[in-house]
């Protein structure tokens, strides 16, 4: 039976690929779907075609000169040396080596066309994700796109953003669990734990490269708010942990950051989409502990509009983020408290299924505040 599902779900992406006109739509509820993408050959093809990318017109490999031109390139081959990880265990030292100079090319290459983004630590991360699935040419046109897009927020010369995206967290645990909120409140444990987490889109902290392109298809699939989405559900997953651990930010902090390497990811995603269908970001936006919300990319991120930053030296993540208040929040946000904890009312649903109702509505979402040209496609 899986083994059908299987080659059922390949001709049904083959088909949407073929179409006519490409059938994105389709190819976002592959990707969201149990399973995702299936294999990274269908990646080559799909991930393209979720952010519109013409992979007949990608750039050519850059000179000796990129890097010398560039201001960021020792923080970069500084991050790039220490990514060993993120590289399939057994692989030739010289194959890695050679990915690991591509990898450098890529980030300079997207940094360098594109001088109001800023370096961040992590970035890497992402990056590599992109160069192991897909290589180093059509990885550049992929990461650019991410880059002044879905990342666009964590690329400003300060945190602001990124911070503002965090404050996103509690509000949805309260919403489904306030026990676990109160908890951590009176921890005053912030959310600085999930930090890696969403500047990473988890790449940073789980082993399995399997699981890491799993929650690629379905961050590139949905909206670019998901990822924090999903930090929400591991919180809530964990719930029992949560609260048999010593009340103190240090004791909270350190269980929340050390990511359990077995979690049920299918079910996650699942839930994940759920809690997005049921509190989508414009309800929380105000709710959030800071009014930015007209100023983050994923507010303009439907005419995929790039936000002028003021142009300042670029400081690397830790550094910029030293730098800010410690304050998590500027006020309470008092929100309406669930009449049922936990996932009992998300069980109607599920992305699981291709065609659930949860399913379409963040597809549906995804397409909304998707680029102008994918519009066009699905009158």
């Amino acid at each position: 039976d899986h083994e059908s599902k299987r080659k059922r779900k390949m001709a049904e992406i083959s088909q949407a690929l073929t179409a006519t006109s490409v059938d994105v739509a389709a190819l976002r509820r592959m990707a969201i779907s149990e399973g995702g993408l299936l294999t990274d050959q269908i990646r080559c093809k799909v991930w393209p075609k979720l952010l519109n990318i013409q992979t007949d017109d990608l750039l050519d490999k850059p000179g000796a000169a990129l890097r010398e031109n560039s201001k960021d390139y020792q923080q970069v081959l500084l991050d790039v040396r220490r990514s060993l990880r993120r590289f399939p265990p057994g692989m030739p030292d010289e194959q890695r080596e050679g990915l690991q100079e591509e990898l450098i090319d890529i980030i300079l290459q997207v940094l360098l066309g594109n001088p109001q983004l800023h370096y961040y630590q992590g970035y890497h991360d992402i990056v590599v994700t992109f160069l192991l699935v897909v290589g180093e040419k059509l990885a550049t046109a992929l990461v650019e796109k991410l880059s002044t897009h879905h990342l666009r927020d964590f690329m400003d010369p300060t945190m602001d953003n990124t911070k503002h995206i965090l404050n996103y967290l509690m509000p949805i645990i309260e919403r489904v669990n306030p026990e676990v909120h109160d908890f951590m409140q009176r921890a005053e444990v912030g959310t600085i734990f999930a930090l890696s987490w969403l500047i990473t889109w988890f790449g940073h902290v789980l082993s399995d490269f399997r699981h890491v392109v799993r929650l690629y298809d379905f961050f590139l699939a949905c909206h670019p708010l998901m990822p924090i989405y999903f930090a929400a559900v591991i919180v809530l997953y964990r719930e029992s942990e949560v609260l048999e651990c010593d009340c103190d930010m240090a004791s909270v902090h350190h269980l929340l950051s050390q990511i359990p390497q077995d979690l049920p990811y299918e079910t996650l995603i699942s839930r994940a989409g759920d809690l997005f269908v049921q509190f989508p970001p414009s309800e929380l936006a105000r709710e959030a502990a800071q009014q930015q919300s007209q100023r983050t990319a994923f507010s303009t991120f439907k005419d995929f509009e790039l936000v002028s930053a003021q142009q300042r030296p670029d400081i690397v993540l830790r550094r910029r983020f030293k730098e800010q208040p410690a304050k998590e929040a500027e006020s309470k946000v008092v929100l309406a408290r669930p009449s049922s904890s936990g996932f009992v009312k998300l069980a109607v649903m599920g992305l699981t299924v291709a065609l659930g109702a949860a399913a379409l509505a963040v597809v549906n979402t995804a397409l909304q505040w998707a680029p102008k040209i994918d519009l066009q496609l699905f009158p």
